[in-house]
């Protein structure tokens, strides 16, 4: 009898390169060109270094996978897994989708390690890689589906930590080719490590649940193919007996469809979005809508003024783990709507230099900070598909002055250009390697279907 999780087993063991579409190619590859900007930006961070002299001091093993950052530094794969996961959301800068989780943080990681950790003789191939890289998306997604308390911003565990080691865990067996029994246990074994609390965002701790959930998957699979097993019916809702439902309120699971004619994946039917600067992805409305009202500030007044503003209001949604009137450190700054809008304000856009102890801590920001009042109107519902930024500028004269926004540029609405992308990825990976090998990441990944061995990618890297 077909159960919810030998849905997922099966759909993980039988799923081929044919299946993935033109379109699941394309928006995928962008993700991970972005991931991997992302990512070597990232091991110039101070948590990332934590992270690495960590694994470096406490562990010892066959150290066969690449850092990113690093050249020649070598790690165990898990462990390597675990600094590049580390990397990637170590400036809250990765790719998100709906319901709100940053999946190729979570996948991209393991399979980079995997693939060098394979002999020759067993290589995948880069269609091979793109393959196992959907398969961790697609398991990730789908269990975000299984429960509408997940289309909004999370209360209690950040998704990541929960879906994204599953879809490490599947796209890791996939990538190692278990069979259809070993993938059922790799996502038993998966929902056994998964789980990180939302109290923990904001915080240097925040990055750890990236490179747990990348790191964690992958050795869920490496468990499951040694012979270990779990609960075989670990996605499906057993009364008296929470599996996978443990880590939600409302869970009604559905089998997943065989691969072909029947599967649309769901980066087909919806795209991901992209961040434009290195902050939770709320902050991206409210940059938006007070870039907007400053535009009209600076028409109305002949330059931006503060000492002309009375009080400075934001109708955001209800999140108070992004509700930061006075952030300190640079962390809860990326967290702050109240922040990242004044700094909009001030300085006609967000950049990485806004999140620096000296941008932070400005007297001229303070003082706009002071002016703040927020709102949370009954329509701006916390929810990525849903919310809107508006901010408003009262002004000592009377006057009002309003912008709003409700799709930002980058939103799967509005998704960033190919030159966009380029462009971010390119000042990210600048800030580690040379222009000429930054040039041939970009190649690498634009031809991933055409690579005979994907571990090339991870050793570029």
């Amino acid at each position: 009898e077909e159960t919810v999780t030998s849905s997922f087993a099966s759909f993980i063991h039988a799923v081929r390169p044919e299946h993935l579409t033109k379109t699941v190619r394309y928006r995928s590859k962008r993700m991970i060109l972005d991931s991997i900007g992302v990512g070597l930006m990232g091991s110039t961070t101070p948590v990332f270094d934590i992270a690495l002299q960590y694994c470096r001091e406490l562990y010892s093993s066959v150290a066969v996978s690449s850092v990113y950052g690093r050249p020649g530094m070598k790690l165990s794969p898990t462990l390597a897994a675990f600094t590049n996961g580390v990397a990637t959301h170590s400036m809250d800068f990765d790719d998100t989708w709906h319901p709100a989780t940053h999946p190729s943080g979570a996948v991209l990681p393991a399979l980079l390690a995997a693939s060098q950790m394979l002999p020759p003789s067993t290589k995948p191939n880069g269609l091979d890689f793109l393959l196992a890289f959907n398969v961790g998306l697609e398991v990730q997604g789908r269990l975000m589906h299984f429960s509408t308390e997940a289309h909004n911003i999370p209360k209690r565990f950040h998704p990541p930590s929960v879906v994204g080691t599953m879809g490490s865990a599947a796209a890791t067996a996939k990538l190692l080719s278990l069979s259809m029994t070993q993938c059922a246990h790799a996502l038993g074994i998966a929902a056994s490590l998964a789980g990180a609390p939302m109290a923990n965002a904001a915080t240097q701790a925040k990055p750890l649940h990236i490179g747990n959930a990348t790191r964690l998957g992958f050795e869920a699979a490496l468990l499951a193919a040694r012979g270990m097993e779990a609960n075989p019916v670990i996605l499906d809702d057993i009364p008296g007996c929470s599996g996978f439902s443990a880590f939600y309120s409302i869970y009604h699971p559905k089998p997943l469809s065989a691969p072909g004619d029947h599967h649309e994946f769901l980066l087909e039917k919806q795209d991901i979005a992209f961040k434009r600067f290195p902050a939770h992805l709320g902050m991206h409305w409210v940059v938006d809508a007070a870039l907007s009202v400053r535009n009209l500030f600076i028409n109305y007044a002949g330059s931006f003024s503060p000492s002309l503003i009375r009080t400075i209001v934001l109708k955001i949604p209800v999140s108070k783990y992004i509700n930061r009137p006075f952030p300190s450190s640079e962390h809860q700054a990326r967290h702050s709507f109240q922040f990242n809008a004044c700094t909009a304000l001030l300085d006609g856009e967000v950049g990485l230099s806004s999140f620096t102890e000296s941008s932070i801590h400005r007297q001229e920001l303070r003082e706009l900070l002071d002016k703040v009042v927020v709102e949370h109107p009954e329509d701006n519902v916390a929810n990525f598909d849903k919310m809107y930024g508006e901010v408003a500028l009262l002004l000592h004269s009377g006057d009002v002055l309003t912008g709003k926004c409700d799709t930002f540029y980058g939103h799967w609405r509005k998704p960033l250009s190919r030159e966009s992308l380029l462009k971010k990825f390119r000042s990210n990976a600048s800030h580690v390697f040379p222009e000429e090998k930054v040039e041939t990441i970009i190649t690498m990944v634009d031809n991933l279907e055409n690579m005979s061995d994907s571990s090339q990618l991870a050793c570029s890297l």
